[in-house]
């Protein structure tokens, strides 16, 4: 067999055997209750969470890029520290289940308002657990879960629900909240969320949609790469972020303290 030959049957043997890895076998069929136990068997557990991130913001054709750290005591507090460049601090955020504090170290400004106004910026429905659940990989904590009906998709499962209502005991000031619709992907290895998509029932409505790698941390899978898009009839928002550094420590604290010459805004 002459040189040219043995190189062609290796080539062959080798894209043979590659085609056998990547073949998928098709999974097995399962009910939604089934899926929602090993959903929430195989979310992250914690109490708080330190992180630090790399980031880039779209919006139509800008590009902003910047890194930060995040830390989140579960069901209560999200601080975020953003620095665009050099480690020098341009902003802190706290949020809370009604609250938004906001502080421009470059402005010296700082804002004060509730939850609603994170949802007048970026044109969407938000509250805390969403948000939470979001930058987590996990769903939503404060929501019913019995309406979801399973299917499969493209070699992963599905779980579609519509009109997902939150939880009375955790309604505040006696109003409603539920999705529209929402669709999870879960991987059927890992059970884990792959993708999740919220969106509007009326056309050209409103759809926010976030993906997610993961990457095995001390025996668990925790978030690494994650993507968030956010379509509107007028415009098209995206993020990518990368967590770069990502612990789970028992204990945390969330500096937040307004100097006294800061100047107090009504939007930022």
């Amino acid at each position: 067999m002459n040189v040219i030959m043995l190189v062609f049957v290796l080539l062959v043997s080798i894209a043979c055997s590659v085609s056998k890895r990547t073949i998928r076998k098709p999974i097995k069929e399962e009910g939604a209750e089934y899926l929602f136990e090993n959903l929430k068997k195989n979310e992250l557990k914690y109490d708080n969470i330190s992180a630090r991130f790399s980031a880039t913001f779209y919006q139509n054709k800008n590009r902003t890029s910047f890194s930060g750290q995040l830390r989140i005591h579960k069901d209560s507090i999200i601080w975020v520290s953003i620095s665009p460049a050099f480690g020098i601090e341009m902003a802190r955020i706290i949020i809370t289940n009604d609250s938004v504090f906001y502080m421009n170290r470059l402005d010296k400004t700082y804002f004060m308002g509730d939850f609603d106004y994170i949802n007048t910026k970026i044109n969407s429905t938000l509250d805390f657990d969403m948000l939470q659940s979001f930058l987590t990989g996990n769903d939503f904590s404060f929501y019913e879960n019995s309406s979801f009906r399973a299917g499969i998709d493209n070699h992963q499962y599905t779980l579609i629900t519509t009109g997902r209502r939150k939880l009375k005991r955790y309604v505040r000031n006696n109003k409603e909240i539920s999705i529209p619709v929402q669709y999870l992907w879960l991987n059927p290895e890992t059970f884990k969320i792959s993708r999740v998509q919220i969106r509007e029932l009326t056309p050209n409505g409103r759809k926010l949609e976030g993906s997610y790698i993961y990457e095995k941390q001390e025996g668990r899978l925790i978030p690494k790469s994650l993507n968030f898009n956010l379509e509107t009839l007028d415009n098209k928002n995206s993020i990518d972020l990368e967590y770069t550094r990502f612990e789970t420590p028992e204990k945390l604290n969330f500096p937040f303290k307004i100097p006294d010459k800061y100047s107090q805004i009504n939007k930022f």
